[in-house]
């Protein structure tokens, strides 16, 4: 069984700045957490969730264009967690973030690649 637990969402004026953090627990990960892929995805109200950020086993990251150059993907893989800081926002990064994991995946930018997905946050960013 796996839990993604995300945290740090909220109400944040334009130009600020949110981190978010996803705990993961169960016996999938115990102490093999590096082996998996996390991403981060997200849905505003009427759209499809998509891509934010992933990091790979190996800590390579990749970003949409829509956050590079803002959003930062990191993870511990002593503490099971993936982190997004995410700065200079913008009112059309209001969304629910979901976080996810993948064991393996062709294309990290698919939602479909992954396995296991948080609850959600909600972030509103006001103009």
């Amino acid at each position: 069984q796996v839990q993604l637990v995300e945290s740090g969402g909220g109400l944040v004026q334009a130009g600020g700045s949110l981190r978010l953090s996803c705990a993961a627990s169960g016996r999938t990960f115990g102490r093999t957490f590096s082996r998996y892929a996390m991403g981060w995805f997200r849905q505003a109200p009427g759209k499809e969730r998509e891509f934010v950020a992933t990091i790979t086993q190996t800590s390579r990251t990749h970003y949409s264009d829509s956050v590079k150059g803002r959003f930062t993907i990191s993870r511990d893989n002593v503490k099971n967690t993936v982190y997004l800081q995410m700065n200079s926002l913008k009112p059309e990064d209001t969304a629910v973030y979901y976080c996810a994991v993948a064991q393996a995946a062709a294309d990290y930018a698919l939602s479909s690649e992954y396995d296991y997905w948080g609850q959600g946050t909600q972030v509103t960013v006001s103009s």
